[in-house]
């Protein structure tokens, strides 16, 4: 359910929906647009999911799919060329990460990790462990590489089941968002996201005219992603019908 009540959640939406020209809508994509699912590979927005995205696409001024994954690898799985795509969490506006590229390609290839469970996204790694019988143990494993991530200069994060490690730019998701604003010249915006990463992009939308943050939470996400939102709902199925309201 909708955390807010409908007429709330309406009336935060309205000026986002009655101006669609001055709008933007910035999306993750899994666990927002797409179930997260055990295999990263498997993950897919639904048929009627990306339906509407294309709807929204062209109504409004910028909508944005802001993700882990690479730009090429999220444009695949969701196919709509109107919509603009940002990659690794951001990196990839930011013109000083294309050098770590190697570095974190050999980090991926050398770390004490099942291949199988190791996400090589070009300007990121990520380390599975969503399917380890004992979580407590590859935590504590995964720790390790966090902190040898950590002796190497680079930026180590735990999200849902996962770490992530990426070079320490100063780039985020937030960071790649307020740059798409400041290009688009807009004043209102939508960002919505499901786990610690996507708070970067709430506090990307601080000092906007008008301001939507929505959480899309599971008993995964960080307390703090459902604090910090203005609506939160509790499925991707849900979000979907919240994307219906604009």
């Amino acid at each position: 359910m909708l955390r807010a009540v409908a007429a709330t959640a309406d009336s935060l939406l309205e000026p986002l929906a009655s101006e669609p020209g001055r709008a933007a809508l910035f999306l993750d994509f899994d666990g927002v647009l797409a179930p997260i699912v055990d295999r990263p590979d498997d993950a897919a927005a639904p048929p009627e999911t990306r339906a509407e995205l294309g709807r929204l696409a062209g109504r409004y001024a910028l909508v944005a799919v802001v993700s882990g994954r690479t730009s090429e690898d999220v444009r695949t799985r969701v196919g709509i060329d109107a919509i603009r795509y940002v990659g690794s969490h951001g990196l990839e506006l930011d013109p000083q990460a294309e050098r770590w590229r190697r570095t974190l390609a050999a980090f991926a290839a050398n770390a004490p990790w099942p291949r199988s469970q190791v996400e090589p996204k070009g300007l990121s790694v990520s380390f599975h462990y969503r399917d380890r019988p004992d979580e407590r143990e590859a935590l504590r494993e995964l720790e390790k590489i966090a902190d040898t991530a950590r002796a190497e200069g680079l930026v180590a994060r735990f999200g849902r089941k996962i770490l992530e490690v990426l070079p320490p730019t100063g780039s985020n998701k937030g960071t790649a968002i307020r740059h798409l604003l400041d290009e688009a010249g807009l004043d209102r915006a939508l960002v919505a996201g499901d786990d610690t990463t996507d708070l970067d992009s709430f506090r990307a939308v601080d000092g906007l005219e008008w301001p939507v943050r929505v959480a899309v939470v599971s008993p995964e996400s960080p307390s703090l992603l459902r604090d910090q939102a203005d609506v939160a709902v509790e499925s991707t199925d849900e979000f979907l019908e919240l994307l219906r309201r604009l």
